[in-house]
């Protein structure tokens, strides 16, 4: 609207004013959109990325291959580092499967959304006869977490109180307000400690059971993590796919989730999956898809 205010009035210095403040606008439109997409706890972490040949024999195996290039090309377009961690090669061509590290900001928060069985449709370079096959291949992609977890408690999530100790009669701990309680707010864990006359002992002795526990549920938290990223895995066949890619007798990739589609094929395998992807980080669902 005020851009074509100033068109009409011929303002030049009013519409290069207008055009700069749009620009903003849909920059900070993108960063929104960007926040959202990458939000998750683990998002910003690097990640690790497997591939399974699946059914299909030789030809599967081949198409892992080819996947590998795909996703290497992907990351090396975005700067991130990829290194083979484990390689177990086809018997006649291609890879059985392949794991691969890949160092860079947000590269499990991208990557996330390529998790799921991939399907492939060609005219067999295998087949003498030259007939069309069709082959399967998953990709598994998780988080790199560091294993060493550091617990940080500021002040302000610690409610401590000096309390009377309740020991035996005549102990030093029932006459002086030794004893320490400690009450973790954001967990509501609470810590009593009453077997160090000194109340500083016991304050010190206090955190580092609160550390501990806190630990503890940290380390939890993660393994039921990888235990959800394991329980997310499918059977490498027909059916259980998120994306074909379609080279014979028409050439077309199609996202099976978000109903997103690219004639490119060769471009895709090239590593061009943004359209993909953003399309299901966004939550762009396929209303022809089944739930």
């Amino acid at each position: 609207m005020l851009r074509e205010l100033a068109e009409e009035a011929g303002d030049e210095s009013e519409l290069a004013s207008v055009a700069a403040a749009l620009d903003e606008v849909e920059k900070s439109v993108e960063a929104m959109e960007f926040a959202r997409m990458l939000s998750g706890e683990n998002d910003r972490a690097s990640a690790f990325l497997d591939i399974n040949a699946g059914a299909g024999g030789t030809e599967s195996m081949d198409w892992a291959a080819m996947l590998l290039r795909m996703y290497t090309r992907y990351c090396e377009q975005r700067g991130w580092k990829v290194e083979i961690n484990d390689y177990v090669p086809g018997e006649e061509a291609g890879v059985k499967n392949v794991s691969i590290q890949i160092e860079g900001e947000f590269a499990y928060g991208y990557l996330k959304a390529e998790n799921g069985v991939h399907r492939l449709v060609r005219i067999s370079p295998f087949d003498a006869n030259a007939r069309r096959q069709t082959s399967f291949a998953s990709v598994y992609v998780y988080p790199q977490i560091d294993d060493s977890i550091e617990i940080d408690i500021p002040e302000k999530d610690v409610e401590m109180k000096a309390i009377r100790g309740s020991g035996a009669g005549g102990q030093k701990v029932n006459k002086t307000s030794s004893t320490i309680q400690l009450r973790h707010l954001p967990t509501n864990i609470i810590v009593t400690v009453q077997t160090e006359r000194s109340q500083s002992r016991n304050r010190d002795v206090a955190f580092k059971i609160l550390r501990s526990r806190l630990y503890e549920m940290e380390a939890k938290k993660r393994e039921a993590e990888r235990d959800r990223l394991e329980s997310q895995k499918m059977d490498i066949a027909f059916g259980s796919q998120i994306r074909s890619y379609v080279l014979a007798p028409y050439r077309l990739v199609k996202d099976h989730r978000t109903g997103v589609e690219k004639g490119q094929v060769d471009a895709v395998l090239d590593g061009e999956l943004d359209d993909f992807i953003s399309a299901w980080l966004l939550g762009v669902r396929n209303p022809n898809r089944p739930e």
